[in-house]
């Protein structure tokens, strides 16, 4: 029975990843940037989360960067269950959420290219907002957050402090690639953006809203979730 209780008291957590890999005018190849998945995946499993991956199609979900055998949590997600987990994710649309204590949505160029306009992704972060479920995306992950509407039909950004690639970042990165400019879509649905310097560690929380602004601030969004989801 003790075991039993273990196993309901694990709380879960979402992860929603792109199924793009390749993005813009000249197809550059994309998809979910590693460290943004694997620092945060690692950083719940290490602290007892249990963590499923979907994604919006269904099947592999593409990783740019997995290459980057440079750090402790990468090498752990790619040889331990976190990369198993990208090749065989279900689909958004086929899951139960309601078992679910939190939701993630990690960067890379790929959500620029499939999420703003996916509108299961939308409802299922309102619903899990607005049970309160905790909210937690980096980089160009808060993409998913940008068209999302609550039951009252208001932005889920408008008037919430947030942080996502900024502006000065992409304009050295991909400016020719993604459809439009993160931070500037963000602040256009009311959203109280602010960010750090160019690829330093930046985290903002809003309630039950957490966003980080690039891959050195993935693995403080699930920190300050864990802090939202313990409390």
């Amino acid at each position: 029975m003790h075991s039993l209780n273990q196993k309901i008291m694990a709380k879960k957590i979402l992860f929603v990843v792109s199924s793009a890999d390749k993005i813009g005018p000249n197809d550059r190849k994309t998809g979910n940037f590693l460290p943004e998945v694997a620092h945060p995946y690692e950083t719940f499993v290490r602290n007892n989360y249990e963590v499923d991956i979907v994604s919006l199609k269904g099947g592999a979900a593409p990783v740019d960067g997995i290459d980057k055998r440079d750090d402790d949590m990468n090498i752990a997600f790619l040889d331990g269950e976190g990369l198993k987990k990208m090749n065989s994710t279900s689909k958004l649309q086929d899951i139960d959420t309601a078992d679910y204590d939190a939701l993630f949505v990690p960067g890379g160029l790929g959500p620029m290219a499939d999420m703003p306009e996916n509108e299961v992704l939308q409802q299922t972060i309102a619903r899990m907002y607005e049970r309160g479920a905790v909210v937690g995306a980096v980089c160009h992950g808060p993409v998913a957050l940008l068209n999302a509407r609550l039951s009252d039909g208001t932005s889920l950004v408008n008037n919430k402090k947030v942080t996502s690639f900024s502006n000065e970042e992409e304009e050295n990165y991909a400016k020719a690639d993604v459809p439009f400019l993160l931070e500037t879509a963000l602040k256009e649905k009311g959203a109280l953006y602010t960010s750090a310097e160019p690829w330093q560690k930046h985290v903002i929380t809003d309630g039950i809203l957490v966003t980080g602004q690039n891959p050195a601030s993935a693995a403080g969004v699930a920190e300050e979730m864990i802090k939202l989801l313990e409390a």
